[in-house]
């Protein structure tokens, strides 16, 4: 009898196809198809390189098998399967030497992280994997709204798409994939492209079927260009919904710290606005930390002053303003340390930041900064935050 393995699995009701876990294995044992992201067990040495990318924890994930799930049982899947039953090996000494060695190459891989992501207590469950590449849903375009201005370096759309009497449920704080037309240089269909929903789950308008995103055009982006350019009318074959733990806590009394750059908005105007439709005199607080080079260029600016302070309160985070000095989030942060660290202080305090990949480390600098100074220890809060489902990251 072959002895059971420890295999590496990644979880497709969490995993937001983002291909960060296929771009960072150093082995080529990732793959994926319209699906499904897929570990080979044939290849996988358990060298850990992908778990801290991942952005939502999909990644993380082990069974114990007395033989390895293919790669064709592993992309069919909606969810991962129970672990299985196993008789007792003979050479369980070495499986449990095995699975210890596993544990501690995770223990430290986590760490960086501060723990495994897991989605607010009292979230709504998410609906996911409805529709893949193979069988997308179809949308409509209805809105296409330039949202930075005409002298902005960067053409930044608001766009509205409209599912008719297709069902796609979402929350807010998912994603959506949309598929764009055509094919690479070498002929391959384009890659399906991630896109966050800026609009509450009951859509741009209450009770309609629908739902927004903010899309910035991008120099040569494929996907980018070809939404940017769609007029009124126009379909769109989108993927999804993704994602199972960036979601928004429905408890009233929450406070929600938000730390976002650029498009990286998108899903903190959902939050916003699925609290003040649906919770408008809640206890919680929200609190917004928003970074972009000048006013002009940042998403949604004026939206924003019209959102009463009773609301949201706002820091605006400007780094390229002429004669001004550059201010940056973790800057803000920092100047902001009272507010902080009454909000760390709090446990119904939940952090969400969303952006670029290069603004993580500094608001992690910032958030150690500031509770260093509060004899506070911000590793051990982050891991404890992060554990009971008040702490997420969702960079790209």
């Amino acid at each position: 009898m072959n002895a059971p393995l420890k295999q590496h699995l990644i979880d497709p009701e969490i995993c937001i196809r983002c291909n960060t876990c296929e771009e960072s294995c150093p082995i080529d044992a990732i793959t994926h198809d319209d699906n499904n992201y897929v570990v080979n067990a044939d290849i996988c040495n358990y060298c850990m390189d992908c778990i801290s990318p991942c952005p939502t924890g999909a990644i993380d994930n082990w069974r114990v098998v007395a033989a390895p799930y293919s790669l064709e049982e592993q992309l069919s899947w909606s969810d991962l399967p129970a672990q299985q039953e196993l008789e007792s090996a003979s050479d369980g000494g070495a499986v449990e030497a095995l699975e210890d060695d596993i544990d501690a190459l995770l223990e430290e891989a986590r760490k960086g992280l501060g723990g495994k992501p897991v989605a607010p207590p009292s979230a709504s469950k998410p609906s996911v994997n409805l529709y893949n590449r193979g069988k997308p849903a179809m949308a409509t375009v209805t809105g296409n709204f330039r949202l930075t201005h005409a002298d902005a370096d960067s053409d930044v759309r608001h766009m509205i798409l409209d599912f008719g009497d297709q069902p796609f449920p979402v929350l807010e704080g998912q994603s959506i994939g949309v598929v764009p037309p055509g094919t690479d240089a070498e002929g391959k269909p384009h890659q399906v492209r991630l896109y966050s929903i800026a609009s509450s789950r009951d859509g741009e308008k209450p009770n309609a079927n629908n739902l927004a995103l903010t899309v910035k055009r991008e120099i040569g982006g494929v996907c980018s260009n070809y939404l940017c350019d769609l007029s009124r009318g126009a379909k769109v074959q989108v993927t999804g919904p993704f994602g199972a733990t960036f979601l928004l806590p429905n408890d009233p009394a929450a406070n929600i710290c938000m730390i976002c750059t650029g498009t990286g908005s998108a899903p903190f105007r959902g939050f916003t606005e699925r609290r003040r439709r649906a919770m408008p005199n809640a206890p919680g607080r929200l609190t917004l930390f928003f970074g972009a080079r000048r006013p002009e260029e940042l998403p949604y600016f004026g939206p924003l002053q019209k959102v009463p302070e009773k609301l949201l309160g706002k820091h605006f985070c400007y780094s390229r303003v002429p004669g001004e000095a550059r201010v940056y989030v973790q800057d803000r942060i920092r100047s902001e340390a009272a507010e902080v660290i009454a909000l760390l202080n709090e446990e119904q305090t939940h952090i969400y930041i969303c952006g670029l990949k290069g603004m993580e480390s500094g608001v992690e600098e910032a958030f150690s900064d500031v509770c260093r100074a509060a004899s506070m220890d911000w590793s051990e809060l982050k891991a404890s935050m992060r554990a009971s489902g008040r702490y997420h990251v969702e960079t790209y």
